[in-house]
């Protein structure tokens, strides 16, 4: 039987890899002839032996996600943008415009041009095409100001808490606006840099001490101390 994935595409686990006499590696397992994936990553076929490279600081895609992107190319149809994972999403221009585009008149890049920043959700996507975004919904489109914090999709859960409660309290003891996109992008805008320069503090520490209990707390009262409310 050939390999049933190209090499270095994402597998997720179970995938049944190859079935033969082939080496079971990193994060795969044999099972009779055949060899499983065990983790999410990339396959890599060396030789006789099958390995699947984690990933954990990558973000995949899921249909009605946050994202925050990067515009990094634009064509007649609409544009690639960067969404911090192995898959370049497409903003089409149905999906960006409130009005029909028309190349002979418009310039694609007086509505995004390379290197803005968009908030923008997933519409599809499947590991055979890639994903899809839309700004046509209330608060999406271009990012204007605030400052992006990147952190791992995997700490992303942690920053929102238990039914938003942390990112609850980092809004209020911030006075920050603050959007987290599930591809481990964090926007914030606050009344000052001081703010803001708080606010990041504060979620590169979940980040780091998301295994942790107690972290709520320890996170307000770092808020509070940074903000001279706490002696």
């Amino acid at each position: 039987m050939p390999f049933l994935f190209e090499n270095r595409q994402i597998v997720t686990p179970g995938d049944l890899l190859a079935e033969g006499d082939y080496l079971a590696g990193f994060n795969t397992y044999k099972r009779d002839s055949k060899i499983y994936a065990s983790r999410l990553g990339l396959v890599e076929y060396k030789g006789r032996k099958i390995d699947v490279v984690a990933l954990n600081t990558f973000y995949i895609p899921s249909v009605g996600d946050l994202v925050i992107g990067k515009i990094v190319e634009s064509n007649l149809h609409g544009w690639t943008v960067d969404i911090n994972s192995p898959y370049p999403a497409i903003l089409r221009t149905s999906e960006a415009l409130n009005r029909p585009f028309k190349p002979q008149r418009d310039d694609l890049s007086e509505f995004l041009d390379v290197d803005d920043l968009i908030l923008a959700k997933v519409i599809s996507f499947d590991r055979t095409r890639d994903p899809n975004l839309t700004i046509r919904e209330p608060d999406l489109g271009k990012i204007k100001y605030g400052q992006i914090v990147k952190v791992s999709p995997a700490k992303i859960p942690r920053i929102i808490g238990r039914k938003g409660s942390m990112i609850g309290m980092l809004k209020k003891e911030t006075r920050c606006n603050i959007t987290v996109g599930q591809n481990g992008l964090v926007l914030v805008s606050g009344r000052n840099r001081e703010d803001e320069r708080i606010a990041i503090m504060a979620i590169k520490k979940i980040e780091e001490e998301a295994h942790t209990t107690g972290l709520t707390d320890r996170i307000t009262e770092m808020v509070r101390k940074e903000r001279g409310e706490v002696t």
